[in-house]
């Protein structure tokens, strides 16, 4: 609470790194979640590997649930940094600093010093912001693109207003919209699109509309985005219906996946998320008293941008945590204008803030300190074995399903077998693992036929070494009676590593190897 008290005005890159600091400092302190980040550091690491850095692949065939951003950054932070568990956040981490970041500069310019630095604060101590800081997936960055174009596009809106020199500030907001389309999708130009037109279409400001329709900032917009996808759909015909109908629209628009919930989800997550807040931010409601003009347009956008994130988020059936995470910044706003608002009884008020905030952040550290100490289904500890007792030249076979995060942790340098029922009907019907394996398969069949591989032809598979090393449930006894000849190497959690001797008797009948 210093930083609200004194009179000095910090630099951006103090503020900047303060942020960065404070957000990374446990990264480092577990191990990578199943499935999210297992998966997209585990497509990072496949492009670091493999030197193509332009086609996302998982377990080596063509992965186009979401577009590359996430993997060039983290394959790149892999390559400076190492293989740390805090290098495959890194992306996460420069979403939410740059979230936070914009945030506080748009508000300490159209509104206040005091504003911006409480409202720093309220973001920070904010568990859902700062604890999705340090999980790597897309989420953060792509809710750092977003929060940053809509502050762009807001700002030179208001410089425009204002016959202030807006150009470079419009390329800008335009250059971080290709950036979140490059991170996500479409939603990195159509939410700060949607939130900007409310907000200006409110206020009547019809010519604002139009000046950020900027043809050189359109032509900055395409030229950071299309040149990707113009390669993909060149390399791989089926690439824009598979990218843009079946993962956007289809998702948006049907059912069958994962993760449904009511339409009320966001709502109810976002009071919960911000109840030690909610009385400043149901205070911040009213307009206050005074405020100049550009304080209005800043408080107008601040209620907006949540309404429209949480209104959008709330159609489709299938329904994340992280989806949420661009509504955060501008909530964490109007805390801090209900803080501020309560002046004349500062001290008491203080001293609440001060609560929520350590409350906030005690919080966010207990989340981190128990995913540390409770790791679920981590392939860590199995991975640690196979570098240890593999050879480089002995196959990795996978059962059931694929270990996302294996490759990563046991820095494995090609792609895997992995067994299952590959012509299950019901297969293309259920949103899973298996699934995204199945369709990357689509694009390649060529490395899906020698990947993807039936249970009848895993004994001929195994034959074919002297050694192979087997992961899958351990269940996995019960339908391949030839384990009980396999060498139970290490298990945990309902996973065993077998490791297979084709050269023993024992696995030559079981195998039945000619």
């Amino acid at each position: 609470m210093q930083a609200l008290t004194t009179k000095r005005t910090p630099s951006t890159t103090a503020v900047t790194l303060l942020v960065l600091v404070w957000l990374a400092w446990t990264a480092w302190a577990r191990p990578l979640m199943l499935p999210d980040e297992g998966r997209y550091v585990g497509v990072a690491w496949e492009m670091l590997r493999s030197g193509d850095w332009l086609t996302p692949t998982l377990n080596g065939l063509p992965y186009f649930h979401k577009p590359p951003l996430f993997y060039w950054i983290t394959a790149t932070s892999l390559w400076l940094f190492g293989q740390h568990e805090w290098a495959a956040r890194v992306a996460c981490l420069l979403g939410a600093v740059l979230g936070a970041t914009a945030l506080y500069m748009f508000i300490r310019r159209w509104s206040s010093e005091h504003s911006a630095r409480a409202g720093l604060v309220a973001l920070l101590a904010q568990p859902l912001w700062s604890v999705a800081a340090q999980f790597a997936n897309l989420d953060m960055l792509v809710a750092g693109c977003i929060s940053a174009t809509i502050v762009l596009l807001a700002h030179a809106s208001l410089l425009a207003d204002h016959d202030k020199p807006w150009r470079a500030v419009l390329t800008g907001a335009w250059a971080m919209a290709a950036l979140g389309v490059l991170a996500k999708g479409l939603i990195g130009f159509v939410l700060p699109a949607v939130v900007i037109f409310v907000w200006l279409v409110l206020q009547k400001r019809w010519r604002s509309l139009f000046t950020l329709l900027w043809w050189p900032g359109i032509l900055v917009f395409l030229a950071l985005t299309a040149p990707w996808f113009v390669a993909m759909q060149h390399r791989f015909s089926d690439f824009l219906n598979y990218f843009f109908v079946v993962q956007h629209f289809k998702r948006f628009t049907e059912g069958g996946f994962n993760n449904v919930m009511p339409f009320w989800f966001y709502p109810a997550v976002l009071c919960v998320c911000f109840l030690p807040w909610l009385p400043w931010m149901a205070r911040s409601i009213k307009p206050k008293a005074g405020q100049t003009a550009p304080q209005q347009a800043v408080r107008l956008l601040m209620l907006v941008w949540p309404a429209m994130i949480v209104l959008f988020f709330s159609l489709p059936k299938s329904k994340l945590l992280g989806y949420v995470l661009p509504a955060v910044p501008p909530l964490a706003f109007l805390a801090a204008e209900g803080f501020l608002s309560r002046a004349p009884l500062l001290r008491t008020s203080t001293r609440l803030w001060r609560t929520a905030a350590g409350f906030g952040s005690a919080l966010a550290l207990g989340i981190v300190v128990w995913l540390a100490v409770h790791p679920g289904h981590s392939t860590q500890p199995f991975a640690q074995v196979l570098r240890s007792a593999r050879q480089p030249s002995e196959p990795i076979v996978m059962l059931d399903k694929y270990f996302f995060d294996l490759p990563f942790y046991a820095q494995l340098d090609s792609p895997v077998a992995t067994v299952s029922d590959w012509n299950d009907p019901d297969l293309q019907h259920h949103d899973s693992q298996r699934k995204e394996l199945a369709d990357a398969g689509q694009f390649d069949n060529a490395a899906a036929a020698k990947l993807l591989v039936l249970p009848a032809a895993l004994p001929a598979l195994l034959c074919r070494s002297a050694t192979t090393w087997v992961l899958g449930p351990s269940s996995a006894l019960t339908r391949y009676s030839f384990l009980e000849a396999a060498t139970d190497v290490h298990h945990q959690s309902g996973t065993t590593l077998w490791r297979i001797d084709t050269e023993t008797p024992a696995m030559l009948s079981a195998l039945a190897c000619g």
